[in-house]
């Protein structure tokens, strides 16, 4: 396929003296064209496309779990379906050469073996729920198989089963509940708090959170919330302030947790955050099992910070029979049942089947979760420069204070092509991803890129600098800049009052160029150390003798300055994290004025 093929609507002239604007709304095409092949050669790389069979019989569809009714009956409108449970791996890579799509929970494991043995003809995977880890993603592309999942029917059923457990928490129901069925009667034994007049914490201010913080507001609680990247105008909306994440832990009488499971949230309540907390806060986990410590959970329920705490999900599950945590007495436990209703599962089993309707005949799915395959020529030319896109991102985003939310993206391309000769859509993409993914649970491509960036309220806008010079290579410099947001770095910002950074590639390896209104140059891989300090000397040796006797080693280090003798920004790229004692003693170094850690 010719780079022509996949060439974005917006063409636009421009000469090299002026900056042209590129529409962020520019639409993907109305369908992708799917040609499935029955003998791809391994890794080929190729646009994905799903279309039902050619010859007019209806396509089949593997339902390897238990479905929904009313799923069932609007696949049947559309294709032969086949619902066959408890499927050995061995029967399922028998029967899957044989269908067109599958229909998974998560139970069932979707590895490669799947996607070969299909030999080319399973099209689509749709995962009825949210998480999609036991379906190879990488694996599904390879192969042109679409893979889409539910992400929204569970949401009230979730935020009911928070609720309702903050509820039980509180009155000890499942204590109480399992005394009387012994025999006993201890009234004064479980006392319980009541939830009105109270403080509560909403951990994660998406979809779920937000739907927790509207109930509670009706249950007489005062709510406030912590998400860096949530709009303050919509809790605003419905009477929930957003606070700092140490504000909301010391202030919360109980807290209810709804963030998603990332690098950055992967044990964050600890023994060094429920230390910040007051004595006797309550917890409510329907998220992740992963965002708590569950041994500085024991550890904090013992010492009585903790009251009480009631939890849907772990981090292993199921958890061990003999785990501390489960059998705490004032735990209160269930088994991820946050999407156990009725009506959500109806919910899920008809957003799947019409995700999966529509992928089969050639619709592109907002919950797609996998990025469809572009010609090998083009994604050979644009490859370093689709990762420069998403770690320009990646960077963009950590280095916003939060409190506002990320709405307005501004993006620039300078290239010495001419403007239709340069398709931006997939480092569009690969710049909404780089900017979501680390704040959120959901999954970017390019078929979903700008559906998902308009459901969180985030404008991208994209202008293209036309250069002089050679046009072998597409592009020279990608700036991404993020418009009325706060900095955790102040140098980041521009003179405009934007955060700023700009990147380029070098010899194939994506480079950090300019943060706000300094030069720097540092390899994007691994992680980088921002300071910016007075300009004098020694500091490039006292920084780097903190990294060597911590044991972090440098990749790269960069300075960038206004002037000799004043201020600089330095630029560190690092292979391993550094301890926060580590980071603590760079921050203490007398010249340096400010710092952040940046994980790629």
């Amino acid at each position: 396929m010719s780079a022509a093929a996949v060439t974005s609507s917006a063409k636009l002239a421009v000469n090299p003296h002026k900056i042209s604007s590129l529409s962020s709304r520019s639409p993907l095409p109305s369908a992708i064209s799917i040609r499935s092949k029955r003998d791809l050669p391994p890794k080929r790389l190729i646009l994905v496309t799903c279309t039902a069979t050619g010859d007019g019989a209806k396509p089949t569809v593997l339902v390897a779990e238990k479905l929904g009714e009313a799923g069932v009956q609007l696949l049947e409108k559309f294709a032969n379906v086949d619902c066959s449970y408890n499927l050995t791996p061995e029967e399922l890579n028998t029967k899957i050469s044989l269908c067109d799509a599958l229909i998974v929970r998560s139970a069932t494991k979707v590895g490669r073996d799947v996607f070969e043995s299909s030999r080319g003809r399973l099209k689509v995977v749709g995962r009825a729920g949210v998480g999609i880890d036991n379906v190879d993603l990488s694996a599904a592309t390879e192969f042109g198989c679409l893979v889409v999942n539910a992400p929204t029917a569970n949401t009230i059923a979730a935020a009911e089963h928070g609720i309702a457990l903050m509820a039980s928490m509180a009155r000890n129901v499942s204590q109480a509940d399992a005394s009387v069925k012994a025999g006993e009667w201890k009234r004064n034994k479980y006392v319980g708090v009541s939830l009105v007049g109270k403080t509560l914490a909403v951990m994660g201010f998406g979809k779920v959170g937000s739907e927790v913080a509207r109930r509670a507001k009706g249950l007489g609680m005062r709510v406030i919330a912590h998400d860096p990247y949530a709009p303050a105008d919509r809790a605003h909306a419905i009477g929930v302030d957003l606070v700092s994440f140490d504000e909301a832990l010391s202030t919360a009488d109980f807290i209810s947790l709804h963030m998603p499971l990332t690098p950055a949230t992967s044990k964050m309540l600890n023994d060094e955050t429920f230390g910040k907390m007051k004595k006797g806060v309550r917890i409510v986990n329907v998220a992740r099992g992963g965002v708590i410590d569950e041994d500085a959970l024991v550890r904090a329920l013992d010492a009585g910070i903790v009251a009480q705490a009631a939890l849907d999900v772990f981090t292993k599950e199921p958890p061990a029979k003999d785990s501390k945590l489960v059998q705490h007495e004032r735990v209160t436990v269930t088994p991820h049942l946050g999407a156990s209703t009725m009506e959500a599962q109806e919910g899920v089993a008809i957003e799947i089947a019409e995700a999966v309707v529509g992928a089969l005949n050639g619709e592109l799915a907002s919950t797609a979760v996998n990025a469809p395959m572009v010609s090998a020529e083009v994604l050979a030319e644009l490859k370093p420069y689709v990762v420069l896109a998403e770690q320009l991102g990646r960077l963009a985003v950590q280095l916003v204070a939060g409190g506002s939310g990320v709405k307005n993206v501004k993006v620039t391309y300078a290239s010495a092509r001419a403007t239709d000769d340069l398709d931006t859509r997939l480092l569009r993409a690969m710049i909404t991803k780089g900017i979501i993914e680390p704040i959120s649970d959901v999954y970017v491509n390019l078929v979903n890129a700008d559906y998902t960036a308009k459901q969180r309220g985030m404008r991208i806008s994209e202008e293209r600098g036309v250069l002089d010079g050679s046009p072998e290579s597409p592009l020279e410099t990608i700036t991404v800049q993020l418009g009325n947001v706060e900095s955790k770095f102040a140098s980041a910002l521009s003179e405009s009052g934007e955060v700023k950074v700009e990147g380029r590639v070098k010899d194939g390896v994506p480079h950090l160029t300019k943060v706000g209104s300094f030069e720097v140059d540092v390899s994007l891989e691994g992680s980088i150390i921002l300071c910016r300090q007075v300009d004098q000397p020694g500091m490039i040796g006292t920084v780097g003798s903190i990294l060597g006797e911590s044991n972090v080693n440098v990749s790269f280090m960069s300075v960038g300055r206004i002037a000799p003798r004043k201020q600089a920004v330095m630029a560190i790229g690092v292979d391993d994290m550094p301890s926060k004692e580590t980071l603590k003693k760079i921050g203490e170094i007398p010249a340096v004025e400010e710092f952040v850690f940046l994980k790629l």
